[in-house]
This record gives structure tokens, sequence and C-alpha cells, in this order.
């Protein structure tokens, strides 16, 4: 049956009670709803651990998608308990590593505005991130950070809006990413827009973010990499940009 995804409508939501559905033969475990994230588009899905009704707890080392993108499947570290169908728990995200995940995902975000080139692929991490660009431009690292953090001061309002399928099937201009879709399948679709208004930009998206530049905190590129002809690799960490000179 399809899991109620509420982190797709509130990615502060770390905790949940929840009943379990079915359990897979490699011990995945399905749920009636859900705030753990599953791994799509670049983004790691949530880790945590599931509460038991004495207090006991189920580690999980990955969340994913099972057979459509309704479904989500929790995976327990080897060895953890199974629990069972029927039975109610509560879910704890962790939420430390959620939280930088949700920050780098918004910076990913911002390198988008301040380079401005399609995207041919992304992957976004705990403590780096890598954007990759069509562009044969040469371009500043140290000019790309100081773009990036003049719209993290700045402490724009990022929140969604959202349209349906259809829409985005009939406006497919929208996507800056080249390779990475974003979900369809649902009957809507989410936009991360950033600014009053989408002023700073709009973007089909369904990964976590924060709720304004601010949260991002300090970021820098690192490092800009060749990786063929037209593609420039951006990778992105936390802190400030001395850290890495």
């Amino acid at each position: 049956m399809a899991t109620e995804l509420l982190y797709r409508d509130d990615f502060y939501l770390s905790t949940l009670e929840a009943v379990v559905t079915a359990i897979h033969e490699d011990g995945g475990i399905e749920f009636d709803r859900t705030c753990f994230y599953a791994t799509s588009g670049g983004q790691p899905g949530d880790t945590g651990s599931l509460e038991r009704a004495d207090g006991t707890r189920i580690k999980l080392g990955q969340t994913r998608h099972g057979e459509t993108k309704d479904i989500v499947v929790h995976v327990p570290l080897e060895g953890e308990p199974r629990p069972t169908v029927g039975e109610t728990v509560v879910m704890h995200v962790d939420w430390d590593r959620r939280h930088k995940l949700m920050r780098m995902h918004t910076a990913c975000h911002l390198l988008s505005v301040v380079c401005s080139y399609p995207i041919t692929g992304a992957a976004v991490g705990e403590d780096e991130s890598r954007v990759d660009f069509d562009m044969t431009a040469v371009i500043d690292r140290d000019e790309v950070t100081a773009g990036l953090m003049d719209l993290v001061t700045q402490n724009h309002p990022v929140y969604l809006q959202w349209i349906t399928d259809a829409e985005l099937a009939a406006n497919p201009g929208i996507v800056k990413s080249k390779n990475v879709r974003p979900p369809v399948g649902l009957g809507r679709v989410s936009l991360v827009c950033i600014g009053e208004d989408s002023s700073v930009d709009s973007q089909p998206c369904g990964g976590t973010h924060v709720a304004n530049t601010g949260e991002v905190g300090a970021i820098h590129i690192s490092k800009i990499e060749k990786k063929g002809k037209e593609n420039r690799r951006f990778r992105i960490r936390f802190g400030d940009i001395a850290t890495d000179a």
C-alpha cells in the first residue's frame, strides 16, 4: 500500500507515530506513513531509529523507495530485530544528519543561482556536495563563494509551492537539470522557491530544505574541477573558504 509521505510538506518533522504495514524478505519495513526521506534526486535517504512500545529501538541504516515512488522502505541495520505487521512504533529521524543535508541541498540551489548554467549532475552529502554544470567559462571559486554568501546573509525565505504533474509537463523549461528529473507520478510536484514571490529562484525539487537561506550558514566552494570539455564540477563545503586554502 502507498505510504503517506509527510516529509513532503514538513521538512522539520523528525518524530512520528506510524503503523507497520509490510516487511520485506531483506528486512525492509513499510509503514502507513513516514517522516523519513527516501533516497532520490542526489539526496541520500534518512537514517534513524524506531522506538517500540517497550522502549527498545530498531536502528535504521537507509531509507529507499519501493516498487513505486509512493512507497517508502525503511531498512534496519544488520542484526537489528524486526517489528511485526500491525505494530505501532515511534519514528525518530537522525536530525543532526537530516539538518546538514537540508542545509547542503539548499546551498546547491543557491549555487544554481550564482552559476546559471544547465545542471548535468548533483550529489548532496553531509559534509560536501557537488554540482556539475554544462559550461566552458572560467570562473573564480572565491567569486562564486562571495555570491553564495551574499544570498545566505540576505536571509531569503525558502518555501514550497505546488504544481501538478501536467503543469510540469507543459512547462519543461523550468527544470534546470539536464539529467536529474523532479519526481513525478504522485500527482503534484513541489517547487522550491527562494525569496519573496520567488524573486531569487524557483525550481522543481523533491528534496528537503531549510526555511531560510541564513540557516544554511557559512559555505564555500572548495574546488572547481574540469570533468570533460564542457563540464565543470563545483564542490561545496561548510565553513569559511580559508579552511580549504
